[in-house]
């Protein structure tokens, strides 16, 4: 339905003309407007800051604290370098007076959420440990229109069962990772905006909708501008809209969930303020709220995605416990600090203790690195989650006493070189002849010259005898082995 209405908007968008102030009494039940004030005034990174006045309606509001004022969500937020914009001021008194209902919206664009997203939870995880409820809200409708925004070319287009898989895919793991922070179902909830989509009429909400969008105020988003400047494609009528379908998920979680606060990355700036302005116009209420955190940018100031190689995928189905521990034990020193404010919940009174203790003359290299990828793993695969990529990291250091495993071996084998050979291929075959014709090392020079400098490993075991042989006993549970050049390069073979 919203791709049939963006397709309609497309020859009566233009037409349209302003009105007058409507009874909200009138209104479609579900309506949706996009016109945002030229006015506005500027937040300290120059994106647009809306004044809005401490109004509540309490149809709005959720139960408020009577006794003991909550923690300053906004203000934790800030410290830890997790806030860039928010709509008005008066978000930082109210979030310690009431508990509110905030949401924050996921494309289903793949099956999993990437590390990309992971503020966005983490936000969310802020919110609830402060006392408030949080909504991920999944895109069922909005991901068949794309959002143009940080992007140069238009998404590609998702078919109905690649979509519903998506969205499965994608709240499953939003669940268990809120649910690690709340126990209460009720302070958690996963919607799909395809559930409300489906029921709007084209014509209807033409009537009482669309006719308050104006162009020139969805022009001016930098979303579009950026690409109608910078993209040869120019920008499709579909994506365009997309700033509609958003600003009326607002309106709609507003009026149906009780939500006065939505959340999302900086770029989605002009996405939110719009839900703002259409709430304000509708229900004349200035109790909706915008935040936006900064995006999660990697050392070369890009963003990490899902379109990049490597992408930090959070499902463990597609990147396991193991090899997204891996990947933070290896991150820089200069970004280790950044990360554990922004995505662990440590005191930072705790974090600056170990920056202190990185430029100590004592300090152990990479233990602030360890201490990230543990409390990182933790959040997003759970404790279970942890322990496996602990133990498959311990047991697959060349020399570890930490005995192997199959499944152990099998947790690292989508993220090394792979091989199957038979039973009779493998056993009584020399370790320097398997090295070679397993692809390890390009030649039998090369691995008795590694063997001799003592880094050719088998099954963590250092190989010191030119002449070792493949024997049953070295064949783990039957069914694989591990050979390594060196600590980093290995190499699992499945005995078929």
């Amino acid at each position: 339905m919203a791709a049939a209405a963006a397709s309609m908007l497309k020859t009566t968008f233009f037409i349209l003309k302003p009105t007058y102030k409507i009874p909200i009494s009138s209104l479609f039940q579900s309506p949706f407007i996009r016109s945002i004030p030229n006015k506005r005034t500027l937040h300290s990174n120059n994106r647009r800051h809306y004044q809005l006045t401490r109004k509540f309606c309490s149809s709005q509001l959720t139960q408020e604290q009577s006794h003991t004022s909550r923690s300053n969500v906004i203000e934790i937020l800030e410290e830890r370098g997790l806030l860039e914009a928010i709509t008005g001021d008066n978000l930082r008194s109210i979030c310690t007076d009431s508990s509110l209902r905030v949401y924050c919206g996921f494309d289903p664009t793949a099956e999993s959420l990437h590390l990309g997203n992971l503020i966005g939870i983490i936000v969310l995880s802020w919110f609830l440990r402060c006392g408030h409820s949080a909504v991920a809200l999944v895109g069922g409708a909005t991901g068949r229109v794309g959002d143009p925004s940080g992007k140069s070319l238009e998404r590609p287009e998702l078919d109905i069962a690649s979509l519903e898989r998506n969205i499965a895919g994608i709240s499953d793991i939003i669940l268990k990772v809120l649910g690690h922070i709340s126990t209460d179902n009720n302070s958690i909830k996963v919607l799909n905006n395809y559930d409300w989509w489906k029921d709007v009429k084209l014509l209807d909400f033409l009537k009482n909708v669309g006719r308050f969008a104006r162009v020139n105020t969805m022009m001016a988003k930098e979303s579009v501008k950026r690409r109608l400047e910078a993209s040869d494609q120019g920008l499709s009528y579909t994506e365009f809209t997309y700033q509609l379908l958003q600003g009326y998920d607002f309106v709609h979680l507003f009026k149906s969930e009780n939500i006065t606060v939505q959340i999302g990355g900086s770029d989605q700036w002009g996405n939110i303020t719009a839900g703002t302005e259409l709430i304000r116009k509708l229900h004349q209420s200035d109790s909706a709220y915008g935040l936006t955190f900064p995006l999660l940018l990697k050392s070369d100031g890009t963003k990490f995605g899902k379109s990049e190689d490597g992408a930090i995928w959070l499902s463990p189905s597609m990147l396991s416990p193991y090899k997204f521990y891996q990947y933070f034990f290896s991150i820089p020193d200069s970004d280790v600090v950044r990360f554990l404010k922004i995505l662990t919940f440590l005191s930072l009174d705790e974090i600056k203790e170990i920056e202190i203790e990185m430029k100590s003359t004592g300090y152990l290299q990479n233990s602030a690195q360890k201490r990230l990828a543990e409390e990182v793993t933790r959040f997003v695969h759970g404790e279970d989650g942890l322990q496996e990529a602990i133990k498959a990291t311990e047991a697959l250091k060349p020399g570890s006493e930490t005995r192997l495993d199959w499944k152990t071996i099998e947790g690292i084998a989508e993220d090394v070189p792979c091989c199957s050979l038979s039973y009779d291929e493998v056993l009584d075959l020399g370790v320097v002849d398997l090295s070679v014709s397993t692809g390890l090392i390009e030649s039998k020079s090369a691995a008795r010259r590694l063997l001799k400098q003592g880094g050719l490993y088998l099954n963590n075991g250092r190989v010191d005898n030119e002449g070792k042989k493949i024997s049953v006993d070295d064949i783990v549970d039957g069914k694989v082995l591990l050979l390594s050049a060196g600590k980093k390069n290995k190499m699992v073979v499945r005995i078929a």
